[in-house]
């Protein structure tokens, strides 16, 4: 399984939380992430995104046929969100689209290494592989790419 995690790029703030939407910066984040996934997924890519406005502007800049999830809205647990992913048994790539602090709690906890409090800069993308190694399946830290870096 491939599992990538997408954090929305930068929005107004504003209330209610759930409609705010992303700034220009934003939907130009959103857009260069997508120009850099889309040549890298494979067809029956799952996505799966928060029913935040932010989220589903930031998914949109990649695909329109989209799953939005409730669990994986503000506030979600790490274990929701990987819940809803299908980690670990899934054999495919999801890309679930999502919000701080909950996505920087996933990469911890999949990669010890990765200290806790982790923040997950708007707009980045966080690629993990499921490896099998001597029988056993470990996640592995492919790549993190940042709207800036594009």
């Amino acid at each position: 399984m491939e599992l990538i995690l997408w954090r929305h790029a930068e929005a107004e703030d504003g209330f209610p939380d759930g409609a705010r939407q992303l700034t220009g910066k934003g939907l130009d984040q959103a857009k260069r992430m997508a120009d850099w996934l889309k040549p890298k997924l494979p067809e029956n890519t799952r996505i799966i995104v928060s029913p935040a406005r932010r989220t589903q502007q930031t998914a949109m800049a990649l695909r329109s046929d989209f799953v939005t999830e409730n669990a994986i809205g503000p506030g979600a647990s790490a274990h929701a969100v990987l819940a809803a992913a299908g980690w670990p048994v899934a054999d495919d790539t999801v890309v679930i689209v999502g919000h701080q602090p909950t996505l920087g709690e996933i990469a911890s906890y999949l990669i010890p290494v990765i200290p806790a409090g982790l923040r997950v800069k708007k707009g980045s993308v966080w690629w993990i592989r499921n490896k099998e190694k001597d029988g056993t399946v470990k996640p592995e830290l492919h790549a993190v790419i940042y709207p800036e870096m594009l």
